[in-house]
């Protein structure tokens, strides 16, 4: 028995058991969470949440993730009531903190200054639902990132190059801000925006109840 063939048709077919899911909505505009679920080739297409990120943030940081997320495959499954909804949101914490996404170039200097020379913790929430079939699953996953101490001028440089006002904590850690992360603990996907293995796995237990 060719052992290298056996292992690549069962891989094969745990990928094409995700088909089983049919056309899945990503409730995210954001590039990097479709990069990411392209990996899977998953089959989806993209319908943004418009939901009020803010009202979570009373919350601690694992709970606001997590209703946040909800909250979002909730809007939109009330209009793919057929197909299964992915929603996620990302925060960071820091020194005791929630930092979402910068509005201006001043609040993206402070969020980068807190965050130099430490390690922060990044949390995303993902929720599953399908309104049809009652459907609702929720999980959230951290990370711990550990940033290099940043001069005035790196900073400076990376907002003006950059524009990192669509991202919690004010970077991508798939952008030039790599070259500034000192460590990783956990899953270096979960800091881009969706904790794939986590949710991949989920997916497939997901797709074999079809």
């Amino acid at each position: 028995i060719d052992k290298s063939k056996s292992h690549w048709e069962a891989g094969n077919h745990k990928m094409k058991r995700l088909r089983n899911l049919g056309e899945c909505i990503l409730a995210s505009k954001s590039p990097r969470r479709q990069e990411i679920l392209s990996i899977i080739d998953l089959n989806f297409k993209v319908y943004p949440s418009k939901i009020n990120e803010k009202e979570f943030l009373e919350y601690p940081p694992e709970v606001s993730a997590k209703l946040c997320a909800e909250k979002k495959a909730e809007t939109v499954s009330k209009i793919f009531e057929n197909n299964l909804i992915i929603a996620a949101d990302t925060l960071v914490l820091c020194k005791g903190k929630i930092l979402g996404k910068p509005e201006t170039e001043t609040e993206s200097y402070e969020m980068l200054n807190m965050l130099s020379g430490s390690i922060h913790k990044v949390v995303t929430g993902v929720a599953i639902q399908k309104k049809s079939e009652n459907l609702i699953e929720s999980f959230y996953s951290t990370t711990e990132v550990k940033i290099k101490p940043l001069s005035d001028e790196i900073i400076k440089f990376y907002i003006k190059a950059y524009k990192p006002f669509d991202k919690a904590g004010s970077y991508g850690i798939q952008d030039w801000f790599a070259s500034q992360v000192d460590s990783i603990k956990g899953c270096y996907y979960n800091v881009m925006g969706l904790p794939l293995s986590k949710l991949y796995s989920l997916l497939l237990t997901l797709s074999s109840k079809k």
